[in-house]
């Protein structure tokens, strides 16, 4: 992102509610220094972070970058591993001890709040890793963010490093305690989760999951985990989920680059049903296959994709939308014909569904007479329009309904549904 999108896509997630916004590291280039200052400058509530080296003109540079800020912090970091040590950067555990330790002060002496990270701490080893972060919370740390740099952990290792430093770090009870995880091994996500369980009360997080290599924990999935779960994580965060799904559009839209269509909660078919048995549950009630209303995420509605996969039940409140009440019969040759198409062509749109009508009417009256009214498809729903999905009423249930497993009395039609739709 250019210094105007990154000032965009601050501004969206300033309306998301974070509380601190790592807006870019101001030795890199001119380009990313006029960046954080202008972050700095359009987005006054949140934390506005910029990210420097254990050197002194990486320090200097982000609190040049910083002096506009209403809430500014120096994020300063160093590789604490011995791989890293060894092979990067070419100095002993000793002489990272005093680097890390030098950087905090100068920072210090310039900014209340610091961050420090030992970079790849989930390889580093643990004893040493508690020796440095003693060393930087002693220097005037305020936070201490401990990254998974490589995706390497899992999480109930990551939840005991996490542990280990809150209990036998002096001074930690003092600081935040923050959890940086990679993607790498597709567990960013539970591993911050897993932090936060031990202790962690910061956690950082990306719009869409996005970050180096495989990405950061989203923020998206992180969030909505913990509102969706309060039972097994009893903490709140200040984020408007709402604008959870508008954010992740908008960085879309600024970068070019898509989520997956199935990514968790901002992917396209993350409240989208084709399968008939989904279909037929979220149309009786939505809690059947829905686990938080896509309305509490900021997505217009639910969909139902019209494929080999639905339900007669889902295809009758299309064709019903559409403007047409069919007759028993029509349906079921409307449906047979319509499993044909969505075979080959994969989905149907309402073009092919109106054909679909138009020729199964017209055979009917060529063999049939019209069956009687009580044979009708009911026509009482009042659906938005999709091209080629069903969008489904938000109407929930205030609470979550015992389910009840019918072994008499079976709805012939509901069964039939459910033998056409598997």
């Amino acid at each position: 992102m250019n210094v105007a999108e990154k000032v965009r896509m601050a501004r969206q997630i300033d309306r998301l509610g974070v509380d601190i916004i790592e807006a870019g590291f101001p030795v890199a280039s001119d380009g990313d220094f006029h960046a954080v200052q202008a972050v700095a400058q359009a987005a006054r509530r949140p934390v506005i972070a910029a990210l420097a080296r254990c050197r002194r003109e990486d320090i200097e540079r982000a609190w040049q970058a910083l002096a506009g800020a209403a809430r500014p912090r120096i994020h300063t970091f160093l590789a604490t591993s011995d791989i890293h040590l060894e092979h990067k950067l070419k100095i002993s555990r000793r002489e990272c001890l005093e680097q890390a330790r030098n950087a905090v002060r100068l920072a210090k002496s310039m900014c209340d709040d610091v961050q420090f990270s030992p970079e790849d701490a989930s390889r580093t080893d643990r004893d040493f890793l508690c020796e440095v972060v003693e060393a930087v919370i002693e220097g005037g740390a305020t936070t201490i963010n401990i990254p998974d740099t490589v995706g390497y952990s899992v999480p109930s290792e990551f939840a005991d490093v996490i542990r280990t430093i809150r209990t036998g770090v002096r001074g930690a009870d003092q600081v935040v305690i923050s959890a940086h995880c990679h993607n790498d091994l597709g567990l960013a996500t539970a591993n911050a989760l897993a932090a936060v369980e031990a202790g962690a009360r910061q956690v950082e997080c990306t719009v869409n999951g996005i970050g180096e290599r495989a990405g950061n924990t989203s923020i998206e999935e992180f969030v909505m985990a913990m509102r969706v779960r309060p039972d097994r994580y009893a903490f709140e965060t200040m984020i408007a989920s709402e604008q959870l799904y508008p954010a992740s559009q908008f960085l879309t839209e600024i970068t070019g680059v898509a989520v997956q269509p199935n990514k968790a909660i901002v992917g396209r078919n993350a409240f989208a049903h084709e399968a008939g048995i989904h279909q037929d549950g979220i149309l009786k009630n939505a809690l059947t296959y829905e686990i938080m209303t896509p309305e509490s995420v900021g997505v217009p509605g639910t969909s139902l994709v019209l494929g080999k996969h639905s339900g007669r039940h889902a295809l009758a409140m299309r064709c019903s939308e559409l403007g047409f009440e069919l007759e028993r019969r029509e349906l079921d040759r409307v449906y047979r014909d319509f499993v044909v198409l969505a075979d080959r062509n994969k989905s149907v749109n309402d073009g092919q569904i109106v054909e679909l009508i138009a020729n199964a009417r017209a055979v009917q009256s060529e063999s049939t007479p019209p069956s009687s009214q009580e044979d009708r498809v009911p026509s009482h729903h009042d659906f938005g329009r999709f091209p080629a999905s069903l969008s489904v009423p938000t109407e929930r249930a205030a609470s979550v309904e015992t389910p009840r497993m019918l072994v008499a009395d079976h709805d012939p039609e509901q069964q039939e549904d459910y033998l056409w739709g598997v």
